[in-house]
């Protein structure tokens, strides 16, 4: 051990067992760069039985991701002498043990192994250069206690001359040794810490409270250097979001941005930061920087829609309670559509480019054969499942879609307002009361549907429960909802070219899709990911997991076959030479009307989406 710990007296009593308080963390990340974390835990307990908990369900996650399966080392002690452990037959997450008569606490050592190779959110979480602390990963904490209740005094040690940012408040520094206050387990588990050789940090409201940091880490120091304009389009963010919701509920707030092509990209939200993670060029590469366009708004939103304003079902007492997903269309929907709003109001991306994106998205859900059996909220109430859902039969299956078709809801929604109030009021003023004030520091306030619907009713008399009840519930032929494209002034149609922000993601994520015309989406090398039922590739007999090697008689290339497909409207026909296993197969597509790619076309009315994408502030 190489921290002293506290002698602290028995204060807190529950439930028949007295703890004190806090409980002391030590994490060791010198090793991060092997990723292999060393804990040990300092438990204050009671003679008697004690189960100790590994957190299990995952704020931010909806799901009982826990990575338990790398957890190893786990050795528990009291007064020096070893205890025998025995992990619960039913909650792979709880460990009994008994405390003995002479002892008031327990020392706990444990390693964690941090993934070597992609997978899912817990996946690879650091490099040579960099790491992404998760405090969820490294505790053990008695089973049954509410974690606002439980406290915590957190030490770390870091690898030498490497740099740190987190929203956990700091008590001292000594090198590379940091401890930190004391805070309960909610806070804890709530403020990731991300740290590097290579580090940054952008003040984004220089001399304002509550400040605001951009923490960056990379696996080198070209890629911490964003453009001027670049960072004046975070600073954007910040006061668009301000202007949006009219308070904040943090002290301050870091953007950790995680700039590596070896990590995992995705984004995960928390009270007072966010965990953005993103290609090493994207300060830098314009399809990286598009495509990513909206995940810091998306995350920082989360902090009042998700973090502060939470669904009942979401809202846990501790790690081990479930999680009801069947608000997501809301936590996540909502900060899906006003992270998609405020990337065009921060300038981010043009209007035009996040026009382009919806329509992807709407033609994505619009040609989703998974409708006709389910509906989306069980998508919702699905999510812990659906998360690590597999790519192929997408269509037929359905995955999160409680993102993108909450974001059609919502723009609908916002439609909607707009129309009843004759253009006096929006979605802006449902969020500047249901979000916003008052100020102050991270507290959660829970809300059901039936309050949601009261809010927005304050704003709009509209039947909002049976609005949202319908699309919410729909199942059988009925298709996306573009009521808010439509009366946004757009609609949805199919053009024989490639929109750029296709082009982006294509170069980004190196997938072809011709979905839309003979109904295939293939990865780079023409593996078929997914068919769609009903279109020329699956009438055909194609379907995920074979592999397209030539067409019309040429070896397989995206761009090929996208020609091929193009000339099919001139009497062109279309030939796919497949390879199912050992099996090599021609198959003739019966197409004949060419390329086919979503966009959006004004359709004469108001261009309510244009004035939804002004910016708020100047």
């Amino acid at each position: 051990m190489y921290w002293t710990f506290r002698i602290i007296a028995l204060l807190v009593s529950f439930g028949g067992s007295i703890f004190a308080a806090p409980i002391v963390l030590q994490v060791d990340a010198t090793e991060a760069p092997r990723k292999i974390y060393h804990a040990e835990l300092h438990i204050p307990a009671a003679p008697g039985p004690l189960t100790l908990f590994y957190p299990k369900w995952i704020p931010g996650d909806h799901a009982p991701t826990g990575p338990i399966n790398d957890l190893a080392g786990l050795r528990i002690s009291a007064s020096g002498k070893p205890l025998f452990w025995k992990r619960d037959s039913i909650e792979l997450f709880a460990f009994h043990i008994d405390v003995p008569e002479s002892a008031s606490s327990v020392d706990v050592k444990l390693d964690f192994l941090s993934a070597a190779e992609a997978g899912g959110s817990n996946s690879i979480s650091s490099t040579s250069e960099l790491a992404i602390l998760s405090w969820n990963q490294m505790i053990l904490y008695p089973q049954g206690q509410a974690s606002d209740d439980l406290e915590v005094t957190a030490h770390l040690r870091l690898p030498r001359d490497w740099k740190f940012g987190t929203a956990l408040p700091v008590a001292a520094t000594n090198g590379n040794s940091i401890e930190f206050k004391t805070v309960s387990l909610t806070t804890l588990v709530d403020s990731p810490l991300l740290a590097g050789s290579h580090f940054r940090r952008i003040e984004l409201t220089p001399g304002a409270t509550p400040a605001h940091y951009l923490d960056i880490a990379a696996d080198n120091d070209k890629a911490l250097n964003p453009p001027p304009t670049l960072v004046e389009k975070y600073r954007k963010v910040v006061r668009e979001v301000r202007g949006l919701f009219g308070a904040s509920h943090y002290r301050e707030y870091h953007f950790l941005l995680a700039l590596s092509d070896q990590l995992p990209h995705f984004g995960l939200e928390h009270h007072e930061s966010s965990e953005d993670r993103a290609r090493e060029d994207y300060f830098t590469d314009f399809a990286s920087n598009l495509t990513d366009a909206t995940l810091v708004p998306h995350e920082f939103i989360h902090s009042w829609n998700g973090k502060y304003r939470r669904p009942d079902g979401l809202n846990t007492r501790n790690f081990e309670e479930p999680m009801r997903g069947d608000l997501l269309w809301v936590y996540e929907g909502l900060t899906q559509y006003l992270g998609w709003v405020l990337a065009a109001r921060s300038e981010l991306v043009t209007a035009d480019l996040n026009r382009q994106f919806l329509a992807l998205a709407a033609a994505n859900l619009d040609n989703r054969a998974g409708r006709e059996w389910r509906s989306l909220a069980d998508t919702a109430i699905s999510a812990q499942r659906l998360y690590e859902a597999r790519r192929d039969w997408e269509s037929m299956r359905r995955g999160v879609d409680f993102y993108d078709e909450g974001l059609l809801i919502w723009l609908e929604v916002d439609t909607t307002i707009r129309k009843q109030s004759q253009g006096n009021k929006s979605l802006d003023d449902f969020c500047h009361i249901f979000f916003g004030a008052p100020d102050g520091p991270p507290q959660v306030k829970p809300y059901t549907f039936e309050s949601l619907t009261e809010a927005l009713n304050n704003i709009a008399a509209y039947d909002w429960k049976a609005f949202f009840e319908t699309r919410l519930n729909r199942i059988g032929t009925d298709r996306a909802p573009l009521g808010g494209i439509e009366t946004g002034g757009y609609r949805l149609t199919y053009v024989d070219q490639v929109s750029q922000s296709q082009k982006a993601l294509e170069e980004i994520r190196p997938d072809v899709s011709v979905a839309y015309s003979i109904g295939l989406r293939l990865n780079g090398d023409g593996l078929i990911i997914d068919v769609l039922p009903e279109m020329s590739a699956a009438r055909a007999g194609l379907g995920p997991g074979m592999k397209v090697v030539r067409v019309n008689g040429q070896e397989y290339d995206g761009e090929l076959l996208r020609e091929e497909v193009r000339k099919t409207k001139t009497g062109g026909s279309l030939e796919l030479t497949v390879r199912n296993g050992r099996s090599l197969s021609n198959y003739k597509l019966n197409y004949h009307d060419g390329g086919k790619y979503p966009m959006l076309q004004r359709n004469g009315q108001a261009a309510l989406i244009d004035d939804i994408l002004k910016p708020l502030t100047r």
